[in-house]
């Protein structure tokens, strides 16, 4: 259960983000169990190509991957969700050390890690409910690891703004040390309806998913968003390269959040989610003194690439 202390910060979070223009809602309030379950769903859509073509690429370059691994290795995900991609690593590492699952849903972390103690029980689970885009203390495995990975697939980095993305790669720069390494997954540049039909499926799975953030922020903090007044919007910003997701106000309505009250107008967009594509050299900018990309995995159609980043 939250404590008082995390619950008063984030909700300043949120209503700084109500007071922006436009409004805008960080996207970590998707991951409620309600999210989480909906997002698992997308990832099986046709529309959503950015699961199974990541899969297809660590599927296909599994050997190369796990070369990257020295004996005793500790592998730390951020975002670990259902640790679907996970597995694929945790069936073919050998002598991995443990495995450190970071979510910041508590109820779903908790219900995945159960799964994958009976799949893996001879394997060191230690599970950290948090929201990994602040600084963390990761949880002590039995015995000293030999090395650090940090896994961070689904090019969730894409959700972050530049300067967003910036100081989340300096966070994970101060986890890791020479000798350990980075696993990092990124949506790539491509053609425009391909990007527009992935978050605008045609089951309406995407905006169900959309919309739930409203409920996950009534449950949270006691808000009195109505969801039917709310409709979902996804657009393709071709200049910043990215896919700009939205909920879209349907009448003039007031919101009240705890002793705060918002007006929004009919029309109005309230910003959920950012979803950038990249190019390999705009992740070498990104990441100058910080990472260096050791390795390119990616697929035939140059939709997707998975990244080995070295901590300089």
């Amino acid at each position: 259960m939250i404590n008082e202390i995390v619950v008063d910060k984030v909700s300043k979070e949120l209503l700084d983000g109500l007071n922006k223009t436009p409004k805008r809602i960080s996207s970590k309030y998707f991951y409620d169990k309600r999210g989480s379950e909906l997002f698992d769903k997308i990832c099986e859509l046709d529309e959503y190509y950015l699961t199974r073509t990541e899969w297809s690429i660590l599927s296909e370059n599994i050997s190369s991957i796990t070369e990257c691994f020295r004996d005793n290795s500790l592998l730390v995900e951020f975002g670990s969700g259902s640790s679907t991609k996970t597995r694929l690593l945790l069936e073919n590492i050998k002598q991995l050390g443990g495995y450190v699952p970071i979510d910041i849903s508590e109820q779903h972390l908790d219900e995945t890690v159960i799964k994958l103690n009976q799949e893996f029980s001879g394997l060191e689970i230690r599970p950290l409910a948090a929201d990994y885009t602040k600084p963390l203390q990761l949880p002590e495995i039995h015995g000293e690891a030999e090395q650090r990975v940090i896994f961070f697939p689904g090019s969730t980095l894409g959700n972050f703004t530049k300067s967003e993305s910036r100081n989340f790669l300096k966070i994970i720069r101060s986890e890791i040390k020479k000798g350990d390494g980075f696993i990092l997954g990124i949506d790539l540049v491509k053609d425009t309806k391909v990007l527009l039909d992935a978050y605008n499926d045609s089951m309406n799975v995407t905006a169900e998913f959309n919309l739930n953030i409203l409920q996950s922020i009534n449950d949270q903090f006691g808000s009195d968003f109505v969801l039917e007044n709310f409709e979902h919007k996804a657009v393709y910003n071709e200049i910043e390269n990215r896919i700009e997701m939205y909920l879209i106000s349907l009448v003039d309505q007031n919101v009240s959040i705890g002793e705060d009250l918002f007006y929004i107008q009919k029309n109005e967009k309230l910003l959920t989610e950012y979803s950038h594509k990249y190019t390999i050299e705009a992740i070498e900018k990104l990441c100058e003194n910080l990472f260096t990309i050791s390795k390119v995995w990616t697929d035939p159609k140059n939709y997707f690439a998975e990244l080995y980043l070295l901590p300089v």
